[in-house]
């Protein structure tokens, strides 16, 4: 029963740890948002997505109204910027890193040395950008709605792509995916049809993906795992099958 108690203590404790890395991250993307766009989601589409995505993640009301208070100057705030960071993994796995961050040098020195403690290296802006591609994502619950219908309505909106996958509290969800530069199309054909979005952004997607025995498999997640628990770190994108 000691045992039991423990395991149920240290799985919560890592849910606390998860959900706390997830606001933060969260409270960055709405800060951004608010700093490029204004405070205003009706005039901001990218404050309605940052905000979307903090309550996906179950962000507190309060903790989201306090961030884009915080951001439109109604508290001390810092400067953040997205800034992304390429690189290889172990067994040759190509990685890009998204991170918002308030001190770049603070941020490459720490990638640095989680690249080269994983063993693999921090690599040059281009060197491994042109093994994926860039492409706007929405998820979606699919409670409701008729898969193969709706992928038919949206395709004249620019979507490529719709797969099923699960968030990361186990549940499963729809992922529609298009070009960039069609991203205002769907996300405008999705609010047409009100279609609840639970969270939405830009993702690079490998072009080709590689795979790995279990133990190298193993490898290179632990350096993901690494890379994820800075701070600066908002998502860690990569070519593992």
């Amino acid at each position: 029963m000691g045992r039991t108690f423990e395991n149920r203590k240290l799985a919560m404790m890592k849910r606390g740890d998860r959900d706390a890395k997830a606001f933060t991250r969260a409270g960055r993307q709405i800060s951004m948002a608010v700093k490029s766009g204004g405070a205003d989601p009706d005039g901001n589409p990218g404050l309605r997505r940052a905000i979307q995505n903090a309550r996906a993640v179950n962000m507190p009301k309060d903790k989201i109204q306090g961030a884009i208070d915080k951001a439109a100057g109604l508290g001390d705030v810092d400067g953040y910027e997205t800034v992304f960071y390429e690189g290889y993994g172990p067994h040759g796995i190509a990685m890009m890193v998204e991170t918002a961050t308030d001190n770049p040098t603070r941020t490459v020195a720490n990638l640095r040395f989680a690249f080269k403690k994983g063993s693999g290296n921090l690599g040059n802006s281009g060197s491994v950008a042109f093994m994926f591609d860039q492409l706007g994502v929405f998820r979606l619950d699919p409670e409701g709605l008729d898969r193969d219908e709706l992928e038919l309505e949206l395709i004249d909106h620019g979507l490529e792509q719709l797969d099923d996958g699960i968030n990361d509290d186990g549940d499963p969800v729809l992922i529609l995916r298009c070009a960039r530069e069609d991203f205002g199309n769907l996300q405008s054909g999705l609010e047409a049809k009100k279609i609840a979005v639970a969270s939405s952004g830009f993702e690079w997607v490998p072009k080709t993906t590689t795979e790995l025995s279990d133990e190298d498999t193993d490898e290179v997640l632990e350096l993901i795992d690494r890379l994820e628990q800075d701070d600066d770190v908002q998502v860690v994108f990569h070519n593992l099958g």
